[in-house]
């Protein structure tokens, strides 16, 4: 019974936090609003969200996010619980790239686009080759980030699956640096196909940048392993000592 009452409360609470602040959003977008407001709704939505799950998050690696320059955050995915959880805990400005079908989602949809989150249509390769060059020219010049789940969906597995060449061709068409990122305990919490929620603890762990410079689309498979590894190493570290 607490399991679906805990439910019940998150997915009204997402109800009224989608109204308010995807409102918010999209009256910005209507009257030309531009700067951190964006970033602040989806940042407070996701934390909003946390809290009404009843899940604590711990964050691990905060030094390895720069400020001054931008990233690609490439990340393991397992649940829905994994975007709010990097969303509420990415201290800089950022923009998912996700699959076209969530801008269809009624005011959700339109709310993620005002804020301009990145919609790819996966069966038409050109456009959405043109979708990610879009994407790395806007946080080049602002200095953003922009989040990327390469498994392309939710694994059902503790299997990391295939991944998909998007993140890498972004970073290696803009020579920005591609940060590994690893969500962990959200498949106890929200697994692939569940509907009831359970609360429990969630890691999010940030890796060292790495310099996609050194890669070319010759050697593009090799920085995808590259990467893939480090997620796995990030997934499957103990936890981190507490400070005293």
């Amino acid at each position: 019974m607490r399991v679906i009452l805990r439910t019940l409360w998150l997915q009204l609470n997402i109800g009224v936090a989608t109204a308010l602040l995807g409102g918010l959003v999209i009256l910005a977008s209507l009257i030309g609003i531009k700067g951190n407001l964006y970033w602040w709704a989806a940042r407070t939505w996701s934390r909003w969200l946390l809290w009404t799950s009843g899940c604590t998050v711990t964050v691990e690696g905060l030094d390895n996010i720069a400020q001054d320059r931008p990233q690609i955050f490439v990340s393991n995915h397992v649940s829905h619980i994994d975007v709010i959880a990097l969303a509420a805990n990415i201290p800089k400005r950022f923009r998912f790239v996700a699959k076209k079908e969530l801008g269809r989602i009624p005011f959700f949809g339109s709310a993620w686009k005002a804020a301009g989150h990145i919609s790819v249509d996966r069966s038409d390769r050109a456009s959405a080759v043109a979708s990610l060059d879009a994407a790395g020219r806007v946080i080049r010049r602002d200095k953003s980030s922009v989040v990327i789940f390469p498994e392309g969906t939710r694994s059902t597995t503790p299997e990391m699956l295939p991944f998909k060449k998007g993140a890498f061709m972004l970073a290696l068409h803009t020579g920005i640096d591609i940060v590994p990122a690893a969500v962990l305990g959200t498949r106890s919490i929200l697994p692939k196909g569940a509907w009831r929620l359970r609360s429990g603890p969630v890691i999010v762990r940030f890796g060292a940048p790495i310099d996609t410079t050194h890669y070319d689309e010759g050697t593009r498979d090799e920085l995808i392993e590259v990467v893939r590894a480090r997620i796995e190493r990030l997934r499957d570290a103990p936890p981190a000592a507490p400070t005293p």
